[in-house]
């Protein structure tokens, strides 16, 4: 997988992260809330792991998120 593939939905997925929901983070981003979601889809999917425990009412990061987030922060102040 080439370097670029490895970033994509990074950057989508720190914003979800640090807005504490799609809709939020999709106004941030300028995106619309669906692609924003099918993004995290796509990341979760390549990724083999889940990222975000999902409820009706609450979006919180998973243990694997967590972790994932912490390297993808470090990896975007870095760049």
């Amino acid at each position: 997988m080439f370097s670029s593939e490895r970033l994509k939905g990074i950057d989508v997925f720190v914003c979800v992260s640090d807005s504490g929901s799609f809709k939020a983070a999709a106004e941030r981003m300028n995106l619309t809330a669906s692609a924003v979601s099918k993004g995290i889809a796509r990341l979760e999917s390549r990724l083999q792991v889940r990222l975000f425990n999902r409820t009706t009412r609450r979006l919180a990061l998973t243990d694997a998120g967590a972790a994932f987030y912490r390297t993808c922060t470090a990896v975007l102040a870095d760049l």
